[in-house]
Order: structure tokens, then C-alpha cells, then sequence
């Protein structure tokens, strides 16, 4: 296919990467391919965010998958939560696993020695447990709170100083949380000793919020940069990794074959049908007939045994069974010769999670055809107009690299595609774009115009088309 976003689920706990770094794995695949690879092993790192982040559940989750009878794993806790609230609320997560308890991971409460001593009892205890339990990994959850209790900058850095010593003398894979801002970066020496640097953030977009993982530094890594989406869940925490434009293939050059929209005359005013491997935007006011002709594209490709995606964010897949039996068409037929039929609820739609599932379908199903029905729902989805403008891009030139022919339905609040900024920006990422408008007052009047077509010598007319049993077709 061309595509790949999601590496393989299955990960081992350490594996060698192309810069022949040994890494430990995040216990979660799409975080190590934004980390490339995992974590560097023998490392030291800051996971940082802010309360209710996620940051436990992310440590936590490694940590069980990492653990294994070689070496154990030691789970300090500071002065943030009690010991008993960590493991009661990390019981109701499926990467728990009671049988390593007290053996292969370990925690302890180093709070309340902490609070009577200070920070620098920090130094004693680790020395302690590293002599005694040679530890693989070691997570210092909070390492902040410790931070704060250093009377001055110059304790801080000391403390700092000789806990970096220590981990890298004995061979150690470090984790320190904290509840650190961005502006902390600059200004504790934690983060100058840090080997990685990952922040998991929470922003509140209406009535949910979106959690975002970011990879600030990696030393001598290759890492995927930007804000990469997460929720979590009863697994842990599922990520979405950011989709970015693919690389062209060497030599690589467009399909020249030419394939059926399912339209009776729409082909012909399009020079022979869409050249494979392009994007239509098919956009037109509500009513218009945008639904049905995506339909007809993709029952084209399920009768021709063309694996078909048809990713919808509109009606229900009960709506759209009944409409594909509405055009002639059988839906258990269509479905069972490669018809997938996809739907989404607006409500929650979350952009990232939605590309991800998207990528995954059509590597596991090696999709030739794709339908979006419609942008509009994922423009609402976006939490900024950059960040939709870039996933739209990518995913225009994942689908040419990949040869997968689109049709992408945007619904416009009038006849006329001026004025929609989206449909402009993806007027100039589209190969084809058909313009659908309606008027008429004694009867509804449905016309539909090609304003655009790359490499082809189009019908530019104004047509009326008609919907009936038999589908969409252009009139005479």
C-alpha cells in the first residue's frame, strides 16, 4: 500500500532501532514510533505535565510491560499521592498485573522520610536501593515535589548533580514525573541532565477535553515532532500519532489508468472517469445529491472488487443501508465484495483518532477506493484551522502515493464555492473538484458542474442531473 502510520502492535520490551540505540518501549506502540523507537535504555527522563495529565498512567503502563525477572523495576513515591491511592486506582487498568507485585515491580513510599529530612535524602535512598536491588528502571513519581523541597538553587543542582551520577554509574533507565510548565525547562538543571523530555497535556475544547503527547527532546534520536493526541482508557493510553506527508517513492510516478465514477454521464464530462490515485471535492448545499453520488462511487468499486472505505460522520449505518437499497443497490452484496461502510458520531469526534482508524482500515484491508462523507464534520473536529490544513494535505498526498482514489464531500451553505475557506484550500489540494447546486421553485432543479480537473480535458457546461431508483444520472 505505500501507507504506513501504525507500526505493529506487538512490541518487545527493548529492541534495536536504525541508529543501532538500544531502547526500552514505552509499552505502547504508537508512542514508541513518535519516540523512534522507545526510549533510549540506560537514560535519564522527565515526563512532565500538568495534575490529571496522564502522567502515572503513562509510567505506570511502561513499567509492567518492561518487567520481567532479569531485573526489577522500583517505583518511587514522593510527597504527591499516597503509595495505597497509586496501586488502588492502577488495579483498574488491563496492563495491571498483581503477580509482579513485590517481585519484578516494586513500589515504595519515600514520602514521609522525604518530608523529615528534606531532598537531600533523596541521594541516600536511591544508593540503598541500587546496591540492593539493582534496579533496571527506576520512576521517581514526583520528582518536582522533591525538587521544591531543596532550600536553595544551589542544593537543587548539587541534588541533581549527584543523582546523575549515580544512575549512570550503575546502568539504570530513569523516569522523573513532575507537574513542570514548558517555562521550567529553562530553568531547572534537571532538564539540562535529561536525556528525553516528554510533556502530556490537556486542553479543554467545549464540553471535552483533548489530551496531546509531545516529545520536547531525545538526545541522539530521531523523533516524530509535534503534538500527537491521546485519550485514556481501561487499556492505558491509546495514541495517535500525528500524520505527516509521506515521502515520494524513487522514480515514483502517477497511475494512468482511468476508473468509473458509477455515474452514467458523469465519466464523459470528465474525459473517461477519474485518474486513479486523485482527489475530488465534491462539494454542494444540503439536498444537493453529495451523499448518493459518493454512494454510487463506492458501490462502482465494490462491483468491480475494488476494496471501498466510507468514512461517514453523518447518518447512521441503518440511514445508509436504506439508502443504497433506495439507488438498486444490495448492501450485504457490496459489503461482502469489499464495501466497508465506516460511521463516526460527531459528537465526539476527535481528528487524530479518526485519521489513525482511517490508516489502519485501509492497510488492513488494502482500500483502492475512499469516500469522506463529509470534511465539515472533520473540520469540527480540528481544534485549530492549521492543525485540519496540515492533516488535509498529508492526506491528499497519502492517497496519491498510495494510488487510492477519493471523493471528499464538503456541504457549502450556498451555490457557489467562493467564500468557504476551507473549500478553497482544498480546491488547490484537489485533483478534481465538482461543484453541486440546487434551485427551482415549482420543482427542485439538482445541477452539477466540473470546475476543475488536472491532466484532463473536461466538460465545463452546466448539467442537470436527476436521482432516481436507478441513481444519479447526467441529463441530456
Amino acid at each position: 500500500m505505500g501507507v504506513e502510520i501504525i507500526p505493529d502492535r506487538r512490541v518487545s520490551s527493548r529492541r534495536e532501532v536504525d541508529d543501532n540505540t538500544e531502547r526500552m518501549s514505552a509499552g505502547n506502540p504508537e508512542a514508541d514510533h513518535i519516540l523512534g523507537g522507545g526510549f533510549p535504555s540506560n537514560s535519564i527522563n522527565i515526563i512532565m505535565g500538568h495534575p490529571g495529565s496522564g502522567k502515572t498512567i503513562f509510567a505506570e503502563q511502561l513499567i509492567f510491560h518492561n518487567a520481567s525477572d532479569d531485573r526489577p523495576i522500583l517505583y518511587f513515591t514522593t510527597l504527591s499521592e499516597p503509595l495505597e491511592k497509586v496501586v488502588r486506582y492502577l488495579q483498574g487498568f488491563g496492563f495491571f498485573d498483581e503477580t509482579k507485585l513485590g517481585t519484578q515491580v516494586i513500589y515504595e513510599d519515600v514520602g514521609p522520610q522525604l518530608a523529615k529530612e528534606g531532598a537531600g535524602a533523596l541521594i541516600p535512598l536511591l544508593h540503598a536501593a541500587i546496591k540492593t536491588l539493582s534496579p533496571k528502571v527506576i520512576v521517581i513519581d514526583s520528582f518536582k515535589a522533591v525538587h521544591d523541597l531543596a532550600p536553595s538553587a544551589a542544593e537543587r543542582r548539587r541534588m541533581v548533580y549527584e543523582m546523575t551520577a549515580l544512575l549512570t554509574a550503575y546502568g539504570t533507565t530513569a523516569f522523573l514525573l513532575g507537574e513542570y510548565t514548558e517555562e521550567d525547562i529553562l530553568l531547572y538543571p534537571e532538564f539540562a541532565v535529561a536525556d528525553g523530555i516528554v510533556e502530556l497535556s490537556r486542553r479543554r475544547l467545549g464540553n471535552r477535553d483533548e489530551r496531546y503527547f509531545r516529545v520536547y527532546k531525545l538526545r541522539g534520536s530521531r523523533y516524530l515532532e509535534g503534538a500527537h493526541a491521546f485519550r485514556i482508557t481501561s487499556s492505558g493510553l491509546d495514541v495517535y500519532p500525528r500524520l505527516v506527508s509521506p515521502r515520494m517513492p524513487e522514480g515514483y510516478e502517477p497511475a494512468t489508468e482511468r476508473i468509473s465514477t458509477g455515474i452514467q454521464g458523469l465519466d464523459e464530462m470528465l474525459d473517461g472517469g477519474l485518474w486513479r490515485g486523485t482527489t475530488t471535492l465534491l462539494a454542494g448545499p444540503s439536498g444537493a445529491g453529495k451523499t448518493t453520488i459518493g454512494l454510487q462511487f463506492a458501490l462502482e468499486g465494490a462491483r468491480c472488487g475494488e476494496p471501498t472505505l466510507y468514512m461517514n460522520f453523518q447518518e447512521n449505518p441503518t440511514q445508509l443501508i436504506r439508502t443504497i437499497r433506495a439507488l438498486g443497490g444490495d448492501p450485504e452484496q457490496a459489503q461482502a465484495h469489499g464495501l466497508d461502510l465506516v460511521y463516526a458520531s460527531p459528537v465526539e469526534l476527535q481528528i487524530d483518532s479518526i485519521i489513525v482508524d482511517m490508516f489502519r482500515r485501509i492497510q488492513q484491508r488494502g482500500v483502492r477506493r475512499l469516500v469522506i462523507d463529509a470534511l465539515g464534520d472533520l473540520a469540527s473536529a480540528a481544534t485549530d484551522p492549521q492543525r485540519l490544513h496540515d492533516y488535509l494535505y498529508a492526506l491528499v498526498q497519502h492517497f496519491a502515493v498510495s494510488t487510492i482514489t477519493s471523493v471528499l464531500n464538503f456541504e457549502t451553505t450556498g451555490n457557489t464555492i467562493a467564500g468557504h475557506g476551507m473549500q478553497n484550500a482544498m480546491s488547490y489540494l484537489s485533483d478534481n473538484v465538482v461543484l453541486l447546486t440546487v434551485d427551482g421553485e415549482e420543482r427542485t432543479r439538482r445541477k452539477l458542474r466540473v470546475l476543475k480537473t488536472r491532466g484532463s480535458a473536461h466538460d465545463s457546461r452546466v448539467r442537470e442531473f436527476a436521482i432516481s431508483a436507478a441513481g444519479v444520472s447526467i441529463l441530456e
